[in-house]
């Protein structure tokens, strides 16, 4: 039965009204956004911002995210046909999408990445997408970072009722009517003369690590 859903899931029609039922669903959060202007005061300032965050967390700063249309903000999608799903509703959003992941099409995507953040100076990144494992980040942010030279500031999603998925990255999925916070933290720079790579890969992932919602069960609100 899947299989002879899939031209429909993935055809324009259903890309348009997911778009909207997104909008609509993420529409009943009660949202409260923490320090924003860690990351506007760099961009008002001519410094290039990278936004990152968990693919665990995405979801919830969708209907945020539509904000930034206005910055030429890009997000790099992989080429799967999920990806076309997630591409559709980002495009729509207002973001452009370079398409392509660490085993299919990724250095393209990565330099039209690099070319853009040098372009428009914003974009963002999920740092273990398309497939995970859960909570390692992957090397391709770092070269954005240090190519384009940029500030990366680190993304959260948490909320207060969500469901988690049996997935690898145990995606959440804020219920309707729920509190759910974005917060941004402080900007990571990455030297591009820093000859150690993996170590600079590392210190991001320990910086991003207690942002990870590893025992969903245990997760309260706040405020």
């Amino acid at each position: 039965m899947f299989k002879k859903l899939k031209p429909l899931i993935y055809s324009r029609l259903f890309i348009f009204l997911a778009y909207y039922i997104i909008r609509i669903y993420s529409k009943t959060f009660r949202l409260t956004v923490e320090n924003e202007d860690n990351f506007r005061t760099l961009r008002q300032d001519g410094i290039p911002v990278l936004l990152c965050t968990w693919h665990q967390q995405f979801f919830s700063a969708i209907r945020h995210f539509k904000t930034y249309a206005g910055l030429n903000p890009a997000l790099m999608i992989s080429q799967s046909k999920d990806g076309d799903l997630i591409s559709g509703v980002a495009r729509r959003t207002g973001w452009h999408t370079p398409r392509g992941s660490s085993s299919n099409g990724g250095k393209h995507a990565l330099d039209q990445m690099i070319h853009h953040l040098k372009t428009y100076g914003f974009g963002a990144h999920i740092l273990d997408g398309p497939t995970g494992p859960m909570g390692k980040v992957k090397p391709g942010v770092i070269k954005m970072a240090r190519e384009a030279d940029l500030t990366v500031v680190p993304l959260s999603t948490r909320a207060d009722r969500a469901w988690y998925f049996n997935s690898w990255d145990r995606f959440m999925l804020p219920k309707p009517f729920s509190r759910v916070w974005i917060t941004f933290g402080q900007g990571l720079n990455f030297d591009a003369d820093d000859e150690d790579f993996e170590s600079q890969r590392r210190s991001l992932e320990t910086a991003m690590q207690p942002c990870l919602i590893l025992n969903p069960a245990g997760q309260a609100g706040r405020g």
